[in-house]
């Protein structure tokens, strides 16, 4: 069975299918999947859903783009809702200078406090890095000592040897639809992953994959992730291992 580690259910284009979607996770080949918080009110929307839902699971935290508006009422918040036994993460969280829509010394800044955040809360870390990826590591280099829980480097769209720098600091790296595109061009990226560190995810309603784009993602649409990563890493279960890793890393 699969696991879509990186959802957004929370959404309100998929939020009023919510019901639908998780009725029909079973028969789509899917165990369980991780609806992820990109601000108080999304997160808080993921942790309803978590607690209404069997196969949901939540994940809080403040996006880059909201870094501009994160409060210690909000981080109060999540610590109560980190309490929770099927809170299973923190984020998404990280860096995006691609639209820039907080000022970058106040995502940096964001980014450290919930960083340290999440490990007092003992969470494994969601992380969002977009055109950014060398001062995310700096700031992951600095913050070491909080990977204690481990973390997701979500949607990774960096070089083969980033990809190697996470993962000496034992982050996981996940994919999703762009695997698809044809103007993907990072198989070799996708191979040098080792076992133990691949997750997949879709990203939904986003990053939809071939040959669905142009519609909403939903989380049923992951086995065309899993199969296009088959196809590079032919001696592998990848089902299998990604599935295990999600579940040890997430605590499933």
């Amino acid at each position: 069975m699969l696991i879509d580690t990186h959802a957004h259910i929370n959404d309100e284009r998929l939020l009023p299918k919510a019901a639908e979607i998780h009725a029909t996770l079973g028969e789509k080949g899917l165990e369980s999947v991780v609806v992820v918080g990109y601000d108080r009110p999304s997160s808080e929307c993921a942790v309803a859903l978590s607690a209404e839902y069997e196969r949901f699971y939540a994940a809080v935290g403040i996006h880059p783009h909201d870094s501009k508006s994160a409060s210690a009422e909000d981080y109060d918040r999540f610590t109560d809702l980190c309490k929770l036994q099927k809170t299973v993460a923190f984020g998404e969280i990280g860096l995006d200078y691609y639209y820039d829509l907080s000022d970058r010394a106040t995502q940096q800044k964001v980014f450290r406090e919930q960083i340290e955040l999440a490990h007092f809360l003992k969470k494994p870390m969601i992380f969002h890095v977009r055109d950014a990826y060398g001062d995310a590591l700096k700031i992951l280099k600095e913050n070491a000592a909080n990977l204690e829980y481990g973390g997701v480097m979500h949607c990774f769209g960096g070089s083969a040897e980033m990809m190697r720098e996470f993962v000496k600091l034992g982050l996981h790296i996940a994919f999703g639809g762009a695997v698809t595109f044809k103007n993907f061009g990072k198989a070799d990226v996708v191979k040098a992953v080792p076992k133990g560190r691949l997750l997949l995810e879709t990203d939904c309603p986003y990053m939809t994959p071939v040959p669905y784009r142009g519609k909403d993602n939903l989380p049923e649409y992951i086995g065309l992730v899993r199969d296009k990563i088959q196809e590079w890493r032919e001696d592998e279960d990848v089902e299998k291992i990604t599935s295990e890793n999600a579940v040890k890393l997430f605590n499933l």
